[in-house]
């Protein structure tokens, strides 16, 4: 299964469009996850246009992304139990361990954002994944950014993309037979 990757749109006040490379990346995906801070529903209509779209609500969103999303989802997905969340609450000092604490031991990716910042570590057997921004770079972004998961009989693998305009080349989850990630 492909599932396409998209966080923090925050449309249109940082963007007019999701950017057309995104779009095409995601054709032909299964499902396409956006992990929150639409900020305009209507962000999720060019996305729709591809693939069915499950998305969560960020601190930035409006009460209607609120009431339809919720703030959380667990799907499960080919056998996996995939974690949705923003980022912006729970326990930790940072949003990686703030969005891990939102699914303590009972998922197996937890995809998640407002960092705007892209991230695709594993912890334990836990593939965290955050697909950082189309839209809105942070200063410490490398760049411009969304993701792509696979759900594949040897287990879950991400990829974050930059966009060409700030190309970073894409990093990968997959792990070695030792369990190393490449």
């Amino acid at each position: 299964m492909r599932i396409g990757l998209i966080s923090d749109t925050h449309m249109p006040k940082r963007a007019k469009a999701i950017p057309q490379e995104v779009l095409d990346a995601f054709a032909g995906a299964d499902l396409i996850l956006h992990a929150g801070d639409l900020v305009d529903p209507q962000v999720l209509e060019p996305l729709e246009a591809i693939a069915p779209v499950v998305a969560v609500a960020g601190n930035n969103d409006p009460a209607a992304v609120i009431d339809k999303w919720g703030w959380k989802r667990v799907l499960e997905l080919e056998g996996y139990r995939i974690g949705l969340v923003h980022g912006h609450e729970g326990k930790g000092t940072n949003t990686v361990a703030r969005a891990l604490s939102q699914f303590p031991n009972d998922v197996g990716v937890v995809v998640f954002g407002h960092s705007h910042s892209a991230y695709n570590e594993w912890h334990g057997s836990i593939l965290a994944v955050n697909p950082g921004s189309p839209t809105d770079r942070r200063r410490w972004s490398p760049g411009y950014s969304y993701g792509l998961l696979y759900l594949e009989p040897t287990g879950p693998r991400a990829e974050i993309r930059f966009l060409a305009r700030q190309a970073a080349g894409p990093r990968s989850s997959e792990r070695t037979p030792q369990g190393q990630e490449t």
